[in-house]
């Protein structure tokens, strides 16, 4: 995107959304969107945005550049969200989040409120270069599955984990490596494909991988082709990786993008000794579009 007028607007458009994701993502309730349907006689996503605009203090029928704003970033990264779509997963209808703790990790079930926002998939970049953050919400409660850590959230399930690991998880073929254990979806989903003859996970954690074993790993079909390493994700990248004969690596070491930007620029340094392999990582549009905003 070459035009600055528009880079500036993207800008405070992030900055904005930004604030409203980390500081009051539940601002919004049921019962306010309903009182304003009520109110202008529209559907829920029209109160739900005309609220949105009111808390971001846009002015999108008096001020040229609100209305650019929210017309070319806020309207288009909103997204209603099917609560079935993602209770219809297979991981999610097959695997069984019981509550339990475990040394300093926990194990739970968390829950969005309805209109609760949150990130729900890679950033979008169009055509011309705009960037627009995809943001999710559902208008009935939901509820994911959460590893906390010290009590502390470690790892969550949500639409944007699923979403951001759709294409790996098509595309891993083969021998597969993944550096990151979480809660197992893509290790669920990857050792169900035909086309994959192992999966190789590092985790860092004992713990993590202890958990996961006793409460995760007996509900997964083909568990044989899994093998776990406890290991450094770096060390085993630096002095493992390339003396095995993988096929398809996958990284997902991060909660968040921000924390991922320094993890995601140290692995992709040791691509270069496996020339062979696809790499991918989890949620890499979103990283490569913050790492050009902080070089800009």
């Amino acid at each position: 995107m070459e035009d600055e007028y528009l880079k500036n607007i993207q800008s405070r458009a992030f900055d904005l959304l930004n604030y409203y994701l980390n500081e009051r993502p539940d601002m919004i309730s049921a019962g306010i969107v309903k009182e304003m349907q009520e109110a202008l006689h529209c559907d829920q996503r029209y109160a739900f945005m005309m609220l949105l605009a009111e808390y971001c203090q846009l002015n999108i029928f008096g001020s040229e550049e609100d209305k650019v704003m929210y017309y070319q970033f806020i309207d288009p990264a909103i997204h209603i969200l099917n609560v079935e779509d993602y209770k219809n997963d297979k991981y999610y209808a097959s695997i069984k989040i019981n509550p339990a703790k475990f040394g300093k990790w926990e194990l739970l079930q968390k829950k969005y409120q309805p209109f609760e926002v949150f990130v729900c998939n890679d950033i979008a970049v169009n055509p011309d270069g705009r960037q627009v953050p995809q943001i999710g919400l559902f208008t009935e409660e939901f509820t994911y599955p959460a590893l906390l850590e010290n009590g502390g959230i470690k790892m969550i399930l949500t639409p944007n984990e699923i979403e951001t690991m759709r294409q790996p998880i098509a595309e891993a073929t083969g021998n597969v490596l993944a550096y990151g254990l979480g809660l197992g979806y893509f290790a669920f989903s990857v050792l169900q494909k035909e086309n994959v003859k192992s999966l190789t996970i590092i985790e860092n954690s004992a713990e993590e991988i202890e958990l996961f074993k006793k409460l995760i790993l007996p509900q997964f079909p083909h568990a044989d082709k899994l093998r776990i390493i406890q290991a450094d994700a770096f060390e085993y990248a630096e002095n493992q990786m390339g003396k095995e004969q993988f096929d398809y690596v996958f990284t997902d070491l991060w909660h968040d993008i921000l924390e991922g930007i320094p993890l995601y620029k140290k692995m992709k340094t040791y691509e270069n000794l496996s020339p062979n392999v696809n790499f991918s990582y989890r949620a890499e549009k979103s990283i490569q579009c913050y790492i050009e905003r902080v070089e800009e």
